[in-house]
């Protein structure tokens, strides 16, 4: 049986990596984001140079339609990979956000991803194999706004679902990377260099998702790609919240 990934917000950034390497390692593909101009590139850019079925779903997972297509797709059976991906960043001044957007914010990091899970597991669980990686981040470690509280959600939820789903024969990884060079800043207002990020701490996109998949591969429930960011958060336990915070925020 072929595997079938798919792929939600992967019309750019790790999304689109994520349908790059899964495509080089076989995987037919059904790609989801609400730009369909930007998911037919990409889907025509893996097709071209892998050749594999790429399949487009053009779905908004805030939107109740939206979500409840992507839902039927992954109940509907054959999907061996599911990558839970979409995502978006807000303003750390949580009393200045419109309370809305944090709603929304909320509702695609924690109800959209755990809808998604819900759905794709029946037929995994029946059929003895399946792989549910959530695109978290390490924010879910330490205290920074909602984003962080959101990501700390999806962290928790994939460490217990991978004891209580792998011996049934399907695993669940939260990849959990630092500051990636995607679009994700951008959609935030930032222009490179205005991010207040130290060189250093910047990942390739390319190297987060091939760890990613590896460790998903070994079954792991958290994958932190780079070894600074191992130690970042191993040390973040070790100091004060408030340290934390003040460390945390210096970012965006």
């Amino acid at each position: 049986m072929a595997r079938t990934a798919v792929i939600t917000g992967a019309s750019s950034g790790l999304g689109a990596e994520f349908a790059r390497q899964l495509g080089a390692r076989g995987a037919d593909l059904v790609l989801v984001a609400r730009d369909g101009v930007a998911l037919d590139s990409v889907a025509a850019s893996v097709r071209a140079e892998h050749g594999v079925s790429v399949e487009v779903l053009v779905a908004d997972l805030l939107d109740a339609q939206g979500l409840a297509a992507v839902e039927e797709r992954l109940a509907a059976g054959g999907i061996d990979v599911l990558v839970n991906n979409a995502g978006f960043g807000l303003d750390l001044g949580f009393e200045q956000n419109d309370v809305d957007a944090e709603v929304r914010h909320l509702r695609l990091h924690v109800e959209a991803a755990m809808r998604l899970m819900r759905a794709a597991l029946p037929a995994m669980l029946a059929r003895g194999s399946g792989r549910i990686i959530n695109v978290a981040s390490v924010a879910g470690f330490v205290p920074r706004g909602t984003y962080g509280a959101a990501k700390g959600w999806l962290i928790s939820f994939s460490r217990w679902a991978n004891v209580v789903y792998r011996p049934r024969g399907v695993t669940v990884t939260a990849v959990c990377p630092g500051f990636v060079h995607t679009s994700f800043h951008e959609r935030l207002g930032l222009a490179p260099g205005e991010e207040g990020v130290a060189p250093g701490l910047w990942l390739d996109a390319a190297v987060v998702v091939r760890e990613g998949l590896r460790d998903a591969a070994r079954g792991r429930s958290v994958s932190i790609p780079s070894w600074r960011y191992k130690l970042l958060v191993a040390g973040s336990r070790l100091l004060t919240d408030a340290v934390v915070v003040r460390a945390a925020g210096r970012g965006r």
